[in-house]
């Protein structure tokens, strides 16, 4: 079994969807400690350009990701309403977004809870099935190199899919000593249509979902590495070109 993960993330990019095509099951890892990064924020395009939606955390001290708390009610309305104000007029807006506000408006209490719930939605309106795990339901133990191995052991895979960044500290010896293959990412950005002028790169995927509707998966995909790579003892690292458009894109971990 192929095996990819990723820490929670909030309305991710498209890379993280790409990474989720590259392995027969996701590992949602939601037990490590919380740092800031893109688990609680992620970027939409409006009339003046990259806007941030940020959700309020209570982080203070040394905690897991799935044990920090949601602070706040007003940044619910704040991001539907600039989700609306921005997309609504998006050849798809009236397709997608209904369910993907319904839960932003919920009241969850866990980032990871909330977090969660919004991946499984997202990957089923691009298209795809995926085999989530969370990391939370067990008890992996290490760090880094050792935590990786440690969840491939015990969850019977033979490769795991970083991203390109995962080169800067996976120890690959390590992970190759106890029968485990890393698989490193390099994800082309496609461009894609966009409103309100040039083409803007790495946002969440909600505004190549609001832009482009059913071909979104597809674009997704195009000029990358294989949609999806069976399950065999012989992985294989692949490699492609850097992104496209405008600005520089480094894939997640």
């Amino acid at each position: 079994m192929i095996l990819s993960g990723h820490q929670p993330a909030y309305l991710p990019w498209l890379g993280l969807f790409h990474k989720m095509t590259l392995a027969d099951a996701f590992c949602i890892v939601d037990d490590v400690t919380y740092s800031k990064d893109f688990i609680n924020r992620n970027a939409v395009k409006t009339a003046r350009g990259r806007l941030w939606l940020t959700v309020p955390v209570d982080a203070h001290g040394t905690k897991r990701i799935c044990d920090v708390r949601i602070v706040g009610s007003s940044w619910r309305r704040k991001h539907v309403r600039t989700i609306v104000s921005s997309y609504s007029k998006a050849p798809y807006f009236g397709t997608y977004a209904p369910e993907i506000l319904s839960v932003i408006a919920k009241p969850h209490a866990f980032l990871s809870e909330f977090t969660n719930e919004l991946l499984r939605l997202l990957t089923q309106l691009l298209g795809f099935g995926v085999n989530f795990i969370v990391a939370s339901d067990y008890d992996f133990a290490g760090r880094k190199s050792e935590y990786v191995l440690n969840v491939c052991s015990r969850l019977g895979a033979s490769a795991y899919v970083f991203g390109s960044h995962g080169r800067q500290y996976v120890n690959e010896q390590i992970l190759r000593a106890g029968g485990v293959e890393p698989i490193f990412q390099e994800y082309r950005h496609p461009v894609y249509r966009q409103r309100y002028g040039a083409f803007v790169p790495r946002l969440s995927v909600i505004d190549l979902l609001f832009n482009e509707g059913p071909r979104s998966l597809g674009i997704l995909l195009r000029d990358n590495q294989p949609a999806h790579l069976a399950a065999s003892g012989d992985a294989v690292i692949f490699q492609s070109t850097a992104c496209m458009g405008n600005g520089v894109c480094s894939p997640d971990n």
